[in-house]
């Protein structure tokens, strides 16, 4: 291997970009949606339900409902939960900015916590003191595919009638103590985005046990009425009532046969992630500049991002010159996440860095290695080569 960097005119490790993320997209996947154009429904029709029910049952809930996003998932949760102005909920601060734009939506005042050191995940421990009368929601990201610790935060809920909601967009087919994500708590969203584990197009899904909030969902993400045209017409009634100020988050059939496809692959997917995830794993071992993720042993992850975090001690450069150097080995990396807190949206609101020292010192280590299931052995040893020529060259 050509030890002289690409960024300092040497020859890159790979002859063209490997991208952080991508969706996969087959033959049944193209014939599911073209027989869906060819019907008579586009949009609020049999396929969404369809969908609806298959996802429960792989997520192992009661409902799942359908929604254009997974920013559209987390707002309609944060609804179906009742939170509104003067309510506070508590979010983690190493998370994309829309875990916590949700509450905003609703009037809601966001809490930010830190995370756990080893998982990055939120801390029941950062938690806890947070927890005011005003508090009536706790929103958890399983941040990179791990499940964040359920349990514990279940139990501060419930101690205070606090709703728990589980952002598991990383999360799709993880298993938490032996339980399926999308099962465990009082609502969980979902992200169906093309870098996601399953796609269809943009959209989301929230799952729940409880058949009330299974309501107040699927009126929200239609208006808030409380039928939708195809039962209407099934029903041959034109009567409909608007009950809640809802939005139009509606999932067309169109996207909702891709997802069905889709979701008949994520089984063997989420294998090959994890492979690729055991052969970085294996790779950077003996590398101490690189730290991986830790795998807790009482739950299985689904790696939707394999982020490593870089030993800086160690190197004479910082993140931006790792990044600028992999990115010219033609390794598409990227870095997630920018601590919400510190965004200027967040700063105008009042909130001032230096709060949340996990996730900021994180941040400033962070890099998001390529991960989705399409990747080659080739591409992985791709990544883990660009990643020791980089650090060899740049340690101190």
């Amino acid at each position: 291997m050509n030890s002289r960097l690409a960024v300092e005119g040497g020859t890159p490790v790979r002859p063209t970009m490997l991208p952080y993320g991508r969706q996969v997209i087959d033959d049944d996947d193209v014939a599911a949606v073209a027989e869906v154009l060819q019907s008579d429904w586009l949009t609020t029709g049999p396929v969404v339900a369809e969908f609806e029910q298959a996802f429960a049952a792989r997520t192992s809930a009661r409902h799942a409902v359908a929604v254009s996003s997974g920013t559209a998932a987390l707002h309609t949760a944060v609804f179906a939960a009742g939170i509104g102005p003067g309510d506070e909920v508590i979010v983690p601060a190493m998370t994309f900015a829309a875990s916590a734009n949700c509450v905003r939506y609703q009037g809601g005042t966001v809490v930010f916590a830190d995370v756990r050191p080893d998982t990055l995940n939120l801390d029941p421990a950062a938690v806890e003191p947070l927890i005011t009368q005003r508090t009536r929601a706790i929103i958890a990201v399983d941040y990179s595919g791990q499940p964040a610790d359920l349990d514990e935060l279940s139990t501060l809920c419930r101690a205070r009638d606090i709703t728990l909601i589980e952002d598991a967009a990383h999360a799709l087919g993880a298993t938490y103590r032996g339980r399926t994500v999308g099962s465990i708590v009082h609502l969980t969203t979902f992200s169906l985005h093309p870098v996601k584990h399953i796609t269809t197009g943009e959209g989301g899904m929230v799952t729940t046990n409880d058949p009330a909030l299974d309501a107040r969902l699927r009126a929200f993400r239609n208006h808030g009425i409380t039928t939708d045209h195809r039962q209407r017409s099934v029903a041959g009634s034109w009567f409909y009532e608007m009950v809640e100020l809802g939005f139009n988050y509606r999932l067309t059939d169109i996207q909702c046969a891709l997802g069905l496809s889709q979701l008949t692959k994520l089984d063997r997917w989420l294998e090959r992630r994890r492979a690729i995830a055991a052969r970085y794993a294996t790779g950077f071992a003996g590398v101490p500049e690189v730290d991986s993720i830790t795998v807790q042993t009482d739950r299985v992850p689904v790696w939707h991002l394999y982020p490593i975090r870089l030993g800086l001690e160690r190197l004479r450069v910082g993140r931006a010159e790792v990044f600028k150097a992999l990115r010219a080995e033609n390794i598409g990396v990227n870095v997630h996440y920018i601590p919400v807190p510190w965004h200027p949206y967040y700063q105008k609101l009042g909130y001032t860095k230096g709060q949340w020292p996990v996730a900021e010192d994180a941040y400033e280590r962070l890099i998001s290695l390529p991960m989705f299931h399409a990747m080659t052995d080739a591409d992985a040893d791709d990544v883990i080569n660009a990643v020791c020529k980089v650090v060899a060259h740049y340690r101190k």
